[in-house]
């Protein structure tokens, strides 16, 4: 089975972009062939990774609950093959994106659909990223399961630190399976002020690192180019590599 990392966090603190750097320091240390999962149903991995995606797991649902099965074929069948349709292929990873059903709705079965079908691949990779959607209910919903390293990605801000907090202390009443847990503190200005040193060092949840906000990675992200391709000497590029060498064996 391959090495899983997933990632959570409040929104808006950069987690995605997190992940894509990621998946970029694994392509670079050999550490592949990649799986990347987007859990999120406001799917943007496939941006930030330049990859173009034109089906999702969420659609492949769809197609089967509107009857668009030929003729002949059972329902299994066609969404077996429809969820294989639905991996992205690139040279050093793949990519499978949850997406959503169409219109108001649950996004369970999506997530169901989601858990049941990465069973079956995760033999197929070294290694598993896992971008999951903001907040805590991928982890209430068990999509987030079994994973060797979560990493907890937050601001400096006190409401995002104590959701990171809190999502860690979801994870050991739920009991989902994480082996190891970390904190990334992204989009850092400076050293981090005693009050939010005072927070971490309350908790149990270990500080894997901190990212300096950094200008490229905003200007990348504002005109829609793949933060994948910031070179790797960038500082925030460098810190998040430096982090990835410490945790990842």
């Amino acid at each position: 089975m391959g090495f899983q990392i997933a990632l959570a966090g409040k929104g808006g603190t950069g987690k995605t972009t997190i992940a894509g750097l990621l998946i970029k320091y694994l392509v670079s240390r050999g550490k592949k062939p990649i799986l990347a999962v987007d859990a999120d149903s406001n799917a943007n991995l496939n941006e930030v990774l330049g990859l173009e995606v034109t089906d999702t797991i969420g659609q492949a649902r769809e197609d089967m609950k509107k009857g668009k099965v030929p003729p002949g074929m059972t329902k299994d069948i066609f969404l077996s093959m429809r969820l294989e349709e639905a991996v992205a292929e690139k040279d050093d990873y793949d990519l499978i994106v949850m997406g959503q059903p169409e219109g108001a709705g649950c996004y369970c079965a999506a997530n169901s659909l989601l858990a049941n079908f990465l069973d079956k691949l995760v033999n197929n990779y070294d290694f598993i990223v896992m971008d999951n959607e903001a907040g805590m209910e991928h982890l209430s919903r068990l999509t987030t399961k079994n994973v060797d390293i979560l990493l907890i990605v937050t601001d400096t801000s006190r409401r995002g630190l104590q959701a990171g907090l809190r999502i860690n202390k979801l994870i050991e009443d739920l009991n989902v399976g994480v082996a190891k847990s970390y904190l990334i503190i992204n989009q850092t200005r400076s050293d981090l002020p005693n009050e939010v040193m005072d927070i971490i060092n309350n908790d149990e949840l270990e500080l894997a690192g901190t990212v300096p906000e950094d200008d490229t990675v905003y200007e990348f992200d504002l005109k829609g180019r793949p933060t994948i391709g910031i070179e790797e000497s960038n500082p925030a590029v460098k810190a998040v590599f430096d982090i990835f060498d410490k945790i990842i064996p």
